[in-house]
Parts: C-alpha cells; sequence; structure tokens
C-alpha cells in the first residue's frame, strides 16, 4: 500500500514539472500565431512554403503565413499572410520565399522599401521573387560546367594539351618543392 501512494506522488511531481517546462517552452518562443492584418502576395512557385510559415523581416518573425491556392485564371500561387499590426510595410515592399537551411524548410521574407504610402488590410505585395530550387540549381551547374571551355567553331577539342601547358614555366628546383637535399 505505501509503495503504491510513494509512485502516485512521484508520477505527480513528474506531470507537474512536464507542464512547468511545456508552459516555458510556449511562453519563451515564436511559436504563437500573430494577429494583425492580412496582405497576399503572388509567386509563380511556392517552393515548399505552407500555411504556418514564418513572415520575417531582418531575421525576426513578424507575421505567418496562413494560406495558400493557385489563381485559376494566372496560374500564379497566391500566398495571404498576417502580419503584426505594429509593423507598417510601406507598399513597395518586397517579398521572397527564402530557405532557412540547406535541408530546412521555407519563410517569407519582407524587404520594406522606402514609400511613404503604406501597405493596409488585403492590399497585394507588388514585388516578388519564387522560391529558388536547388535541385535545378546543381542539374544546371553539373551538366553545364563541362561546356564552358569550348571555343565556338573550333571544330575540336578546346583544351591545352598536358606538355603545351607547362611550356615557358619554370622548372622545379633540385630537391623537390620543399627545397631539401
Amino acid at each position: 500500500m505505501r509503495r503504491n501512494v510513494i509512485e502516485t506522488v512521484l508520477g505527480a511531481v513528474v506531470l507537474v514539472v512536464a507542464g512547468f517546462f511545456l508552459f516555458f517552452a510556449y511562453t519563451s518562443s515564436s511559436v504563437r500565431a500573430v494577429g494583425g492584418y492580412k496582405l497576399e502576395a503572388r509567386f509563380s512557385s511556392t517552393g515548399g512554403l505552407s500555411a504556418g510559415s514564418d513572415v520575417r523581416i531582418s531575421g525576426v518573425k513578424v507575421g505567418t503565413v496562413t494560406s495558400q491556392f493557385l489563381d485559376k485564371q494566372t496560374f500564379q500561387a497566391v500566398v495571404q499572410m498576417e502580419i503584426d499590426r505594429n509593423i507598417q510595410l510601406p507598399r513597395d515592399t518586397s517579398a521572397v520565399i527564402a530557405s532557412e537551411s540547406l535541408l530546412g524548410g521555407r519563410y517569407l521574407q519582407l524587404d520594406p522599401g522606402g514609400e511613404e504610402e503604406k501597405l493596409k488590410e488585403g492590399d497585394l505585395i507588388e514585388y516578388t521573387q519564387s522560391a529558388v530550387n536547388l535541385e535545378d540549381l546543381l542539374g544546371r551547374f553539373m551538366f553545364n560546367s563541362g561546356g564552358s571551355g569550348s571555343k565556338a567553331g573550333s571544330g575540336g577539342n578546346a583544351e591545352t594539351p598536358p606538355a603545351a601547358a607547362n611550356q615557358g614555366a619554370p622548372a622545379p628546383a633540385p630537391g623537390g618543392l620543399l627545397g631539401g637535399k
């Protein structure tokens, strides 16, 4: 009987400590949704951006992506976001879909402009840049790197023969590169 009481009290202490850590983690992080005004931006590709992704200015979270959908007339992705009411963005603000890291998720980076007029509820951010597709960039690099040294119209291999590459270069000093005897 005494052992059951100790186990019950110890279990309750563990649950209280776990609840304290959850409360602390929630209040100290920026996981909470930001309440504010809604804006839209149009992109040719969202590249993994999803509802709930951060909206940041200079790396600081100022909003949240609330939804995205396809415009059936223009076939562009429309991203809807909610921005903190304390942040008043100029009309010439630009939006870029950026990566957190090479393997990480995406977020929406806002770069405020210098115009006096501010964006209002429901406005469209006109200046946008879609996500960069890392796989496409790697594919272009891998398959286009071999053709950079060829000459147009030469009809042959444009590489310098190994014997000609060393002409005019000084001969190595006796004893090797380190100057030993």
